[in-house]
């Protein structure tokens, strides 16, 4: 399986039935295996305060959901900060990180119903890889957070390819590294670049609206969204493909 910037390097498909038999799910981080959105959010609205953005008017929810959520830094370098020394602009980020992890060690609950669906992947023998566009330090303390550092095989950061989300390199990365088809795996995602990035490797995305409007994320191609790990659709969708498999 070869890595490519190309992001529609495979012919993709909606139906979330052709992977089966399913083999591997692939999570996102951040608004998926917990609600850090609003965490994110805050530390953005405050920092950006500070140093001047938008004449000090705090950012508000729409604009953090259309312009940053989902993006990695290295991008937010160029589209929040395009007047800034790279270094600077860095700096910046780096800071944000900070605040956003020290928030995050007293704050971070998990989503609700991600328990369960990590003891019926583990009971089902299912391969599985977190896939983040975040800094490797949010990943690592979010995962650990959560008690799932033996859970995850691998976990992907998009900085850490060639391209990050939208492009589909981070989830093909994954994929490469468990030895699994994109045929027979699915992904997790709650943002329009996330969503992006795993239909252009090639597999089915369910969406979660935890953060962002359902139309946006199926408008980017998820096949369909979910409010959390309990929504009856997540469980009657995977006992089809069992079914399938059987």
């Amino acid at each position: 399986m070869s890595i490519s910037s190309d992001p529609n390097p495979v012919e993709s498909s909606h139906s979330f039935a052709v992977v089966a038999p399913l083999k591997a799910i692939l999570f996102d981080i951040d608004g998926i295996l917990c609600g850090s959105d609003p965490l994110h959010y805050y530390a953005f609205r405050e920092m950006l305060s500070e140093v001047g953005f938008n004449g000090r008017i705090p950012i508000d929810d729409e604009f953090f959901i259309q312009n940053i959520s989902g993006r990695h830094n290295e991008e937010l370098c160029g589209t929040l900060l395009p007047d800034w020394d790279i270094q600077r602009a860095r700096k910046f980020f780096e800071d944000k990180e900070d605040m956003f992890r020290r928030l995050a060690s007293k704050q971070l609950e998990p989503v609700k119903g991600l328990q369960k669906l990590c003891k019926w992947i583990d009971e089902h023998g299912l391969r599985r890889a977190a896939v983040t566009n975040a800094p490797r330090p949010n990943g690592e303390l979010i995962i650990s957070i959560l008690d799932l550092s033996n859970f995850f095989e691998i976990l992907v950061i998009g900085n850490e390819c060639e391209w990050a989300k939208p492009f589909p390199d981070p989830y093909l990365t994954a994929l490469k590294a468990l030895e699994i088809s994109h045929k027979h795996a699915f992904v997790f995602e709650d943002s329009v670049s996330g969503v992006k990035a795993g239909v252009a490797a090639g597999m089915p995305v369910v969406g979660l609206g935890t953060r962002n409007p359902e139309k946006l994320l199926l408008d980017a191609g998820a096949s369909f969204v979910i409010k959390d790990f309990d929504d009856p659709k997540v469980w009657t969708s995977l006992e089809d493909l069992l079914e399938t498999k059987a």
